[in-house]
């Protein structure tokens, strides 16, 4: 069988179905932004230790470990590149199904400009954001052998804005958006305003410290909270 599927890679093979899952759940109907930003969660906390794990394995091939740091990178790509943009579009079309039934039936069957401009532009910024998350984590694949398999930057700084905090800035962005727009204030174009911010900051090259292990492990409990205040607002609080 082609590939390797021990342990080691078990979570970067979990972040992949839930980025593909998330995807398709996200463009359905008319549009679940939130579920989408739900298994974002989920592929922020995969990719958290899914390098530790495989670490962890002792007298590892020089195949497996490149193995590693390939599928690693093609998982990144359709979880932290592919899926927020997929977030962004649902979020159009549930905005567009909130403004009521008969006006979206309406404006589908007969766009307006300004409908077909917006739309183009969300197109356009999703292609880039993809676009640029690619180069990113290409760039990191050949730089890995020169950096002693640290990728981008050094022991203890990124160069750039890595692809995988997507996992904690959208769905929060998501969740003060939820917020607002309750009390009656649509923040929704921000969304792609933050696309085209965190894309350039993905290939801008400039000095992030790295999180140490404490601060590793409070992102994960922020994503966690994130994940179950999503839960709570969207399918508890009817």
């Amino acid at each position: 069988m082609l590939g390797i599927w021990d342990y080691t890679v078990v979570l970067t093979y979990c972040s992949l179905l839930s980025a593909t899952t998330g995807i398709l759940i996200a463009l359905n109907g008319h549009g679940h932004p939130y579920l989408g930003a739900m298994f974002l969660l989920l592929c922020g906390l995969c990719d958290t230790f899914d390098g530790r794990i495989a670490r962890a394995k002792k007298n590892r091939t020089q195949k497996e470990k490149d193995f590693g740091v390939q599928i690693d990178s093609l998982s990144d790509l359709v979880a932290f590149g592919v899926l927020p943009v997929c977030v962004g579009m649902a979020l159009y079309r549930r905005d567009l199904f909130n403004i009521g039934t008969m006006q979206h039936a309406a404006m589908l069957k007969n766009p307006g400009i300004l409908h077909q401009v917006s739309l183009a532009f969300i197109i356009v910024v999703s292609v880039l954001f993809v676009l640029a998350a690619l180069v990113r984590l290409a760039y990191f694949n050949i730089t890995v052998e020169e950096t002693q398999g640290e990728g981008l930057g050094d022991k203890k700084h990124y160069y750039g804005l890595p692809v995988t905090s997507t996992a904690l800035i959208f769905p929060t962005f998501l969740l003060a958006r939820h917020i607002l727009y309750i009390n009656g204030v649509n923040i929704s174009f921000v969304y792609y305003i933050l696309l085209i911010i965190v894309a350039i900051l993905f290939v801008l090259k400039f000095k992030l410290k790295k999180p140490g292990k404490m601060m590793i492990y409070f992102m994960v409990l922020i994503g966690a909270i994130e994940f179950f205040a999503v839960f709570i607002l969207k399918f508890l609080a009817r």
